[in-house]
């Protein structure tokens, strides 16, 4: 790869992985806190209309785009390679792919998917609902502290 594209690719990559820590912190600092006050119903009512808006390309297109970014930039990148900033492009890299999308799929999606399947009313909902916002933000602030971390990576290694 040019090192104008690497330097580029790097750049946007870095771009990504700050907007989706971004995202991911608004989540952890005030949006999470705040459906928690709502009454339990409510509450799981407005995180299955936000998992749902979630899945449209506003949010799914950098969270991907920036993951491909990763991997296009993980494999053009040689193993050993001695060239500076080269092992904190791998590094984040790494982060994003495994901090970011890794944990999103492994913890944050399988509580989505369980909160989806329950009547928001329901006594089954009022149960589980504190119960999934903090294993779901616990798992969301390490989601942001890896992009955010991934982001200042390929900014070093740029």
């Amino acid at each position: 790869m040019s090192p104008r594209l690497l330097s580029g690719l790097t750049l946007g990559a870095a771009l990504g992985c700050a907007l989706i820590a971004g995202v991911f912190y608004a989540f952890s600092s005030f949006v999470m806190p705040a459906l928690l006050r709502l009454p339990a119903g409510q509450g799981v009512a407005a995180m299955q209309a936000i998992n749902g808006a979630a899945l449209q390309r506003g949010l799914l297109a950098p969270f991907l785009g920036t993951a491909l970014a990763c991997l296009v930039l993980a494999v053009s990148t040689p193993l050993g390679a001695a060239r500076a900033g080269e092992p904190l492009r791998l590094a984040a890299c790494a982060l994003y792919l495994l901090g970011t999308l890794g944990v999103t799929l492994a913890f944050n999606v399988p509580r989505n998917d369980a909160l989806a399947r329950l009547l928001p009313e329901s006594g089954e909902a009022a149960l589980y609902w504190p119960c999934y916002v903090a294993e779901w933000s616990r798992w969301n602030h390490l989601r942001a502290a890896a992009a955010l971390t991934a982001a200042a990576s390929f900014l070093l290694a740029r």
